[in-house]
């Protein structure tokens, strides 16, 4: 069944007193407007309820952009007349978490349908209540009139709600048209997501044709090639939209070439419905919306992430690297191997990105623990089976529990299958186990465990986050947290898996010849908390970092250059304060990058120790000295067990990365590969 049977266009009026209302209603469903009570309602859903699952199917990559140019062409044949409105895709479907935020859709402003977020409807209408912008083909309405109709509907929506955010994606024009409302509004709590924004469209190299275009007949339908890629964007990005990676490079290309054939029709079509005149009107309100804009800047107080891509945006010279530069409280990632249309491109996932840049919240400001969303199956697939591929490859993690008998067996059977679970373990170098750690209790348990980390991961934004889906960004899509008595409390009041090393940097960031030595603090503050919410200890060791990197500057060999040095200081100033109390070297948690070369790949060990119990331990819970006596047990069981994984991994016939490979060439690459008997 075709998409566009799903999306129905809904007009929206924003003031009963407003310019526009005459010509269009009012109206919500009732699922729509029962979600979005914030009060009245007889039943208040449990805290569980609309969390979502672990791995959960959020719909992205089920639509092509042959259903993109369907829900075009019937749109706009459907379209006779009347203002710009605003439409819910009903794809969409019902937000599935508490108190979802509302995200309107700006469109660009060449085409200006509305139905650019095709691909992500159902990702996004999973965690947001998603209103789209539809601009009629032949409207006249300048820029000021449009700006007005979009302020008219986010301050009637905020008066409706206003205590949640409301996030504005903005494509190209609609970038200008999110500034322009944020600017005039700094008091209501807006998030803006925009992709290229047409700030300085004037140095886009179409405006230089518009002298050209004025004199060409205005009923000429916009067929030239150059002229149609400003619609439709790199056709091949798009038509390589859902192509399934497991195919043979032939099976490839003959997908993509039907693809590309059943896509030129609608191109066609959509460049005969849209004439000349069209695009010189465009072309106009493009050029008084980024005027506006860009004189404005400086009054945008909202979240700003830039998504920049097209060689135009992209730095030095780009415009995201401008706006960057002068707008308050912006983030910027960039996708350095893509075109204009980053919305309409193959493996590009909005909630992806929203979530790696930690800007998903549903109130005025963002709780780590409360508003995560989990991984879902799209993401873990490409984290774990392309991204990190060759990593975990190389590295071959074995992982080894404890059973309450004592047994050592492979795999995690040992490990609860239900929280509240704290995990306290050994901080490798450079934190190099996190990822096999997560992928492990993922594939094994469908859990997500939730790392207590370093401030650095969220707060600032350096040079190194403002690519890609950067390693920051992974580790708050996959649960990271601010290290804090108060997220921690929140943790176990949800009954999670948590990960915490009291070392911290100190540890992941060890000098030579510090390998597999603890720096815990005098700390035992997490067994007490742990005690009062009956969470299970599960001590744990993890070896490995030796037998593949070599440290050839640490901290003692850096702080003794001055450019080093420098630069360390400098980076560590707005991270003063962490452990300030502790004294000597395990509160020394000074952040740097030490210099290291790889060596021949080893392998990676975990084994966790036999569960703790605290439930009803009140004597750690009242006296001080006895939650020592455990702290001091659950430091020794970590250095047991990072003991034993020295001593046994002497005896696994396959350490050696060349066994390892002849192994899985001879049994498969999905094999699991041998170690040695716990």
């Amino acid at each position: 069944m075709s998409i566009v049977s799903h999306t129905i266009l809904r007009p929206f009026g924003v003031n009963p007193s407003g310019p526009y209302h005459r010509r269009h209603a009012f109206r919500r469903s009732s699922v729509k407007a029962t979600n979005r009570k914030e009060s009245g309602s007889s039943k208040k859903p449990a805290a569980d309820e609309s969390r979502l699952e672990v791995l959960y199917d959020d719909g992205f990559g089920a639509v092509t952009m042959r259903d993109y140019f369907e829900a075009v062409r019937v749109m706009t044949k459907q379209d006779h007349g009347g203002p710009p409105r605003w439409f819910c895709p009903v794809e969409c479907g019902q937000p599935e978490v508490e108190k979802a935020p509302l995200l309107l859709f700006l469109p660009a402003g060449i085409d200006g349908v509305g139905m650019e977020l095709i691909l992500h409807h159902k990702s996004l209408g999973r965690v947001f209540e998603v209103h789209c912008f539809h601009v009629p083909v032949n409207d006249r309405t300048p820029f000021e009139g449009l700006l007005r109709i979009v302020e008219e509907y986010v301050k009637y929506e905020n008066a409706l709600s206003p205590n949640r955010p409301i996030y504005i994606t903005g494509d190209s024009f609609g970038g200008c048209l999110a500034l322009s409302v944020a600017a005039r509004n700094p008091e209501t709590d807006l998030v803006l997501i925009l992709v290229n924004p047409a700030t300085s469209s004037a140095k886009d190299s179409l405006q230089a044709l518009l002298p050209f275009l004025e004199t060409v007949p205005s009923n000429l339908p916009v067929i030239h090639p150059p002229l149609l890629r400003y619609l439709i964007g790199n056709p091949i990005n798009m038509a390589m939209v859902s192509l399934q990676n497991i195919l043979s490079p032939q099976e490839t290309l003959q997908e993509l070439s039907d693809s590309l054939t059943s896509m030129l029709p609608y191109v066609s079509e959509l460049g005969a419905i849209t004439r000349i005149e069209t695009l010189v009107w465009r072309l106009k309100l493009l050029k008084s919306g980024a005027a506006y804009a860009s004189s404005r800047l400086h009054a945008v107080q909202a979240e700003v992430l830039i998504l920049a891509s097209g060689t135009e945006n992209l730095p030095p010279k780009g415009e995201a690297d401008r706006l960057f530069k002068s707008v308050k409280n912006c983030k910027v990632r960039y996708f350095r191997n893509r075109g204009d249309r980053l919305h309409m491109e193959d493996g590009f996932n909005l909630l992806t990105v929203i979530k790696g840049a930690n800007m998903y919240r549903r109130g005025r400001q963002r709780d780590s623990v409360m508003d995560f969303l989990p991984p879902t199956r799209c993401e873990f697939k490409r984290t774990f089976s392309e991204d990190f591929k060759l990593y975990h490859q190389l590295l071959s993690p074995v992982m080894l529990s404890t059973m309450k008998n004592g047994k050592i067996v492979r795999g995690l059977s040992g490990v609860p299958d239900k929280g509240p679970v704290l995990f306290v373990g050994y901080h490798q170098l450079l934190a190099i186990e996190l990822s096999s750690l997560v992928e492990g209790f993922l594939r094994e348990k469908k859990t997500i465990i939730r790392t207590a980390a370093h401030p650095v991961f969220f707060a600032g934004n350096y040079e190194m986050l403002r690519q890609e889906l950067s390693l920051f960004d992974s580790f708050s899509m996959y649960g990271a947290a601010p290290v804090s008595p108060i997220n921690m409390y929140k943790l176990f009041e949800r009954n999670e898996f948590v990960l915490m090393y009291p070392g911290g940097v100190r540890e992941a960031l060890h000098r030579k010849g510090e390998a597999y030595k603890l720096f815990w603090p005098d700390q035992p503050e997490f067994v007490r908390m742990a005690a009062r919410f009956g969470v299970t200890i599960i001590p744990f060791g993890c070896v490995g970092e030796d037998d593949f990197l070599e440290i050839i500057l640490d901290y003692n060999d850096e702080k003794n250059i001055p450019y080093l040095r420098d630069g360390i200081k400098s980076f560590n100033e707005d991270f003063t304060g962490i452990r300030e109390t502790v004294k000597g070297e395990d509160g020394n948690q000074v952040l740097h990058l030490p210099a290291v070369l790889p060596k021949v790949p080893g392998r990676l060990y975990f084994l966790f120790g036999k569960p703790i119990e605290m439930n009803g331990m009140d004597n750690v819970l009242k006296d001080r000295e006895n939650a020592n006596q455990v702290y001091l047990q659950i430091k020794s069981e970590v250095e047991s067990a990072v003991s034993y994984l020295k001593r046994k991994r002497n005896e696994d016939p396959y350490r050696s990365i060349t066994r390892r490979r002849f192994y899985e060439a001879t049994w498969g690459p999905s094999a699991q590969v041998p170690t040695f008997e716990p």
